[in-house]
């Protein structure tokens, strides 16, 4: 019973939020999924998660809080996260004597330093807004609305620092010439 018939009001207002939410942004969400992932297929399963989970949560979406594009982005970098996290223990090699666990325990530290680092020195190239910007809303995962009050700023001036952050971020680590 949880959710509404297609026919209530409520339903068709999900709905009509889905599809806004796909027409309006639905290739610009797989553009930044496979940016990340790296994989079409994935970036596709992204957007799908995506929509499902915008049309679920629809009763929670607040235009007066923040966009439909920026909370689409969030969702969608959550499961960009969670996806990243299955698909590293799934690439795990696991013997007949060593559990998945102990396995990715095992995982080369060096490199997941070398990446620690890798963002550090990018993050320091960035304007001391847009490194608060995207510490505070990626690294922290704290929501927009709290971060722009600490601040002291709007929440659409917080949006655009972390847009215009994250593209100054690629371009760093493009200049640095690491393969992500």
């Amino acid at each position: 019973m949880d959710e509404p018939h297609s026919g209530s009001p409520e339903g068709d207002s999900r709905g009509a939020l889905a599809r806004t939410a796909y027409e309006l942004h639905g290739a610009e969400l797989y553009r930044f999924a496979r940016s990340w992932l790296g994989d079409d297929s994935a970036a596709q399963d992204v957007v799908q998660e995506t929509v499902v989970r915008a049309w679920r949560a629809a009763h929670t979406f607040d235009p007066a809080v923040g966009s439909l594009r920026g909370w689409l982005f969030a969702i969608a970098r959550n499961l960009i996260r969670d996806h990243g996290r299955a698909r590293s223990l799934r690439a795990v090699p696991v013997g007949d004597s060593v559990t998945e666990r102990e396995a990715v325990v095992h995982d080369d530290p060096s490199r997941r330093l070398g990446e620690v680092d890798l963002v550090v020195r990018a993050l320091s190239l960035l304007t001391v807004d847009q490194r608060a910007a995207i510490v505070e809303t990626y690294l922290r995962d704290r929501p927009y609305g709290d971060v722009a009050a600490e601040l002291g700023v709007s929440v659409n001036t917080l949006r655009s620092r972390v847009f215009y952050g994250l593209k100054n971020l690629k371009v760093a680590i493009d200049e640095m010439g690491i393969d992500r």
